[in-house]
């Protein structure tokens, strides 16, 4: 019995294991590994949307790029504005956060623009968020903008050209700006963007604070 042992032993000797492990699998053969984590391939996905995503995003806007980071508000019925940190032109949800710490009668409304080329404002009242981006393709180029995209769940433009404002066109029609009127305003080709804030804010009768504010920022009334 010992001597069929051990001429077996010899025959495994002489043969070798030829079953490949996994230290011997094709790298591109992912059978083995994936028996041991059936979950790896959807995380490496994961990790590649999550890079291009990334590597998609828009740079900040430098101080140089921001014309204006402002809150408005009313204290005790009188208009009343703020100037914001700067670093809010590039972070929409710190400035939703910022805009309900301002104590406001009934919220609080914060304006940005950037490069003279587009707006945002946003209005705070409570839980409720309402949002209006002056121009949809400025979300290919700045983060305030794509941060405004995402949160109205509206796609992105193909390019530059698509331009068109976007959101909450009514989040002023309690305050005397009809839906109408804000598209109206924010549509005319005559008028730059800044002159296109300065009509809303003059509409819902900041117009005296507001300048007071913008001419801290440099901008002209």
């Amino acid at each position: 019995m010992a001597g069929r042992d051990e001429e077996f032993d010899a025959e495994l000797a002489d043969r070798g294991d030829d079953r490949p492990g996994i230290d011997e699998a094709d790298e591109n053969d992912y059978s083995a590994l994936d028996l041991l984590d059936p979950e790896a391939d959807d995380a490496n996905d994961d990790d590649d949307d999550t890079d291009e995503d990334d590597y998609d995003y828009p740079e900040d806007a430098t101080e140089d790029d921001i014309d204006l980071v402002a809150a408005l508000y009313r204290e005790d019925g009188q208009p009343a504005a703020t100037a914001l940190d700067l670093e809010l032109a590039n972070d929409l949800d710190g400035l939703i956060e910022a805009l309900r710490r301002v104590p406001g009668d009934a919220g609080a409304v914060g304006v940005v623009s950037i490069d003279s080329d587009f707006f945002v404002i946003v209005r705070v009242r409570g839980p409720k968020v309402e949002l209006f981006l002056s121009d949809v393709s400025a979300a290919l180029d700045w983060p305030i903008a794509r941060d405004a995209a995402d949160f109205l769940g509206v796609d992105l433009p193909d390019d530059d050209d698509d331009s068109e404002p976007v959101g909450d066109f009514d989040l002023f029609a309690d305050a005397g700006l009809s839906e109408m009127e804000l598209e109206a305003i924010t549509t005319d080709d005559d008028a730059d963007p800044l002159e296109s804030l300065e009509a809303i804010v003059d509409k819902l009768g900041f117009a005296g604070v507001y300048d007071k504010v913008a001419s801290g920022f440099g901008l002209e009334g």
